[in-house]
């Protein structure tokens, strides 16, 4: 864990419900107004004990300076110094040490209407939800900013349902917390400490089969964001690349599958037309592509459906032999009497697109034959928080735990 200072204001010690962690670099200019603000909001509008801890991750400017007035000026604000940069390095130091029930952290811009505060940590609370993220994409968000930023966010989204198998809709959204034996319990298994942490946790409770819940936020973008757009994005391809095993390995075995197709079809096409040739080679292929991916894939090979997972790995085989016959046929329409090096390249690529639907096909289809994390009646539909939480829930509350109101 990255060295540190801590500075505590000399008031009496509350151990509070939530503790807010707002991890901070060089952000000297915001940080006074954006925790007296927030400060305001949870002395006069929230319900619960809470606290504010500045996790300044190796600022070079006043920000420490700031953050330590702070915390000595204003009662339930803290502040730490990591020697180390590193948003997700920040929310796990400030996480880890925290005595509350309820962890939570999000950006000092304050980008999130306050008022999501409650929702957000009201199922956690209750005990209806283990983490609870704020939400831009889901139904009742309302969001101000460029259309840069929402094509990139959405785009972003879109690639880890496709790779990862997220069921969220917006893992990047700075407004995030946890139940503190949920966070304690995912904070070991995250490798990135920057800004993937946000997505690396939320894969991680999904593979848990813990309950997250969405919330809806209205959400502004700051124009005067220091995120670097492009080594974010770079470092989130890399992150979404470590984690997708999955996709590596039906990755490897694709490779065999397609070696093995060329010397099946280019073997068969000295005796066979063209269409035949490739439709007898994709069978081949295909029921010993869907047997290894069953196997060391999605380790379903015990999952006893076999016949219904091979069924699946025929309509993906249906919709290759489409592209690939479509493929041959376009080939001869443009460029009649083409080689076979010509039909040869036209069917690899058409083979690379069937890949990538076969992906999608066989794991929504094949299931594990245990899926970790599911309750013991295997349900799906626990596997995450759906929003249906309502608001009078927050009528339980941990004992020992005070439920003031306006201080």
């Amino acid at each position: 864990m990255a060295q540190h200072l801590a500075v505590v204001a000399p008031s009496p010690v509350v151990t509070p419900l939530v503790d807010i962690a707002i991890p901070v670099y060089n952000e000297e200019h915001d940080l006074e107004r954006s925790v007296r603000r927030l400060r305001r909001y949870l002395d006069h509008r929230f319900p619960f004990e809470a606290r504010i801890t500045v996790v300044d991750n190796a600022s070079t400017d006043a920000t420490w300076a700031i953050a330590q007035r702070l915390a000595l000026e204003l009662d339930g604000v803290r502040a730490t110094r990591l020697k180390e940069k590193g948003r997700g390095r920040a929310v796990r130091h400030a996480w880890f040490e925290s005595d509350a029930a309820i962890v939570a952290y999000m950006d000092v811009d304050l980008s999130t209407d306050l008022d999501a505060l409650l929702p957000l940590v009201a199922p956690l609370i209750s005990g209806h939800s283990d983490v609870a993220i704020g939400s831009r994409l889901v139904r009742g968000a309302r969001v101000s900013r460029g259309p840069k930023r929402e094509m990139i966010s959405r785009g972003y989204n879109l690639l880890l349902h496709l790779v990862l198998g997220t069921e969220v809709r917006d893992a990047q959204c700075g407004f995030k917390a946890a139940r503190v034996e949920a966070a304690r319990r995912l904070l070991p298994l995250i490798d990135n400490q920057e800004w993937f942490f946000d997505t690396e946790l939320l894969v991680q409770a999904q593979r848990a089969g813990l309950r997250i819940y969405e919330v809806p936020v209205d959400w502004t973008d700051d124009p005067d964001s220091r995120v670097d757009v492009v080594a974010t994005a770079i470092e989130d391809l890399r992150g979404v690349w470590r984690l997708s095993r999955q996709l590596r390995r039906f990755a490897a075995i694709g490779i065999l599958s397609t070696l093995a197709y060329i010397a099946c079809f280019s073997a068969l096409r000295l005796v066979l037309p063209a269409t035949f040739a490739n439709a007898l080679s994709l069978v081949l292929t295909a029921i010993a592509n869907t047997a290894a991916n069953r196997r060391f894939t999605f380790s379903a090979h015990r999952n006893g459906a076999a016949r219904r997972d091979h069924l699946g790995g025929l309509a993906a085989f249906g919709i290759a032999l489409a592209l690939t016959t479509f493929a041959i046929a376009a080939v001869h329409l443009v460029a009649p009497g083409a080689s076979r090096i010509v039909e040869l390249i036209a069917l690899v690529i058409a083979n690379l697109v069937a890949t990538t639907v076969r992906f999608l096909l066989l794991r929504a289809w094949i299931r594990p034959a245990s899926r970790r994390g599911l309750g013991s009646d295997g349900d799906p539909d626990r596997f995450r928080a759906r929003n249906s939480w309502a608001p009078r829930a927050v009528a339980s509350v941990p004992p020992g735990y005070p439920n003031s109101t306006a201080r």
